[in-house]
């Protein structure tokens, strides 16, 4: 027995001896399969922590983490501040139906809320003031017919002597003086509201509807207000003489309060982006006045802002801010928030290669609200990835652990 012992110990020894023998003279050595399969899985390991920081995944992990990429650029950042504020109507599209003379309100045919067009019949009042100036109007009309018909007889007569000189000139100046004062009373109707077409049809009108006069609507759009009743006294001292307020929202202002400290980066034609207080809403506007003076209360400057309303969505009472975009240097390298994830206190962005990605650190400058400066550890054209990164962090952080433990 312990001959047998100590011949297997000899083949051992001599197996060692040998594959010493050979490593000393270069020869190549071959192991088992099984010892070859374990060197490799050692190799790969040692291979993966030689390069710290890279995260392997294929095309189909990437897709069901719902990663997404974007590639880096320069541009500009969307800096801004915001300004409170209230919208306003547009003081442009705001128009009212007034009266110039004492009078008594004998019809109405709008109501709150309805819409109207411009030069459209809203009301009728009854006046003194008006019945006295048309039929001023239409005696002037008839004194300068008859001294305009005389005026052109003489001028005929005096051609062939029959009339002197000095009487057909007493006739050209009453003509003329008929002319001026037809002229007169016509503008005294254009200053009491009437048409063209009102005053040429006068002379076909009843007379007791000398006193009526009818009230049209300035601009098209819709009864805001409606300050008066039916039979009510208007145009006297102390008394309402606006019978509606007509609103056209088709566009609507907007009126800002902005603090000395900003002011300065307000310029008019630049746009601003409108959010109500309270809701999901928001739209563009584009500044159209700069205030050159500050409130003496507030010690605010007043920006207004015009925008389409088309829809009429935007009501005015409501409160809003707006956010007022900022100058400044364009950036070399920019990239979304949410490219960033911080990893043992640094940001890091994860970098798109061919095998998966590369968490890189960086060092960020300024930013916006969606999007940030990077000023170094990346250049411009390189893929990142943008959604769901942190997928990718938990990842790196469990390979680090991994690799602290090996």
């Amino acid at each position: 027995m312990k001959r047998v012992v100590l011949f297997f110990a000899g083949v051992a020894a001599g197996i060692a001896l040998v594959v010493v023998a050979a490593g000393w003279i270069g020869w190549p050595v071959r192991f088992p399969a099984a010892m070859q399969e374990t060197a490799t899985t050692d190799t790969k390991t040692e291979a993966r922590h030689e390069a710290p920081g890279h995260i392997e995944l294929s095309e189909d992990q990437v897709r069901e983490a719902g990663i997404t990429f974007a590639q880096a650029s320069g541009g500009m950042l969307k800096r801004h501040f915001l300004a409170p504020g209230s919208l306003i109507p547009d003081a442009d599209h705001i128009g009212r139906v007034s009266v110039r003379v004492l009078a008594t309100v004998t019809e109405l045919r709008k109501r709150l809320g309805d819409v109207v067009e411009k030069g459209e019949i809203v009301a009728a009042i009854e006046s003194r003031e008006v019945a006295d100036a048309k039929s001023e109007y239409l005696a002037a009309r008839l004194t300068n017919d008859l001294q305009q018909t005389l005026y052109a007889r003489q001028k005929t007569l005096v051609e062939t002597r029959i009339v002197s000189e000095n009487e057909f000139l007493r006739t050209r100046l009453t003509a003329n003086d008929a002319q001026i004062k037809l002229d007169g009373a016509r503008q005294k109707l254009f200053a009491l509201g009437l048409s063209e077409a009102e005053i040429a049809d006068l002379p076909n009108q009843p007379p007791e509807s000398l006193r009526t006069q009818f009230l049209r609507a300035p601009i098209s759009g819709r009864v805001s207000e409606r300050r008066v009743d039916l039979g009510g006294l208007i145009g006297r001292e102390g008394q309402e003489s606006e019978l509606y307020v007509i609103v056209n929202l088709d566009d609507i202002w907007v009126d800002l309060a902005v603090s000395p400290e900003d002011i300065g980066a307000v310029r008019e034609g630049i746009s601003v982006k409108i959010r109500a207080i309270g809701t999901e809403d928001e739209a563009n506007a584009g500044v159209i006045f700069v205030s050159p003076l500050l409130d003496r209360e507030t010690r605010n400057a007043r920006v207004i802002a015009t925008m389409p309303n088309k829809d009429h969505r935007w009501k005015p009472g409501t409160f809003v801010t707006a956010e007022v975009p900022l100058s400044g240097a364009p950036s070399t390298v920019i990239v979304s928030k949410k490219a960033l994830q911080t990893i043992k206190g640094t940001p890091t962005v994860f970098v798109r290669d061919a095998d998966g990605f590369e968490a890189r650190s960086v060092r960020t400058g300024r930013e916006d609200d969606d999007d940030i400066e990077i000023v170094a550890g990346l250049t411009a054209g390189e893929i990142v990835a943008v959604q769901n990164t942190f997928t990718l962090k938990a990842e790196f952080e469990k390979d680090e652990a991994e690799h602290d433990h090996d």
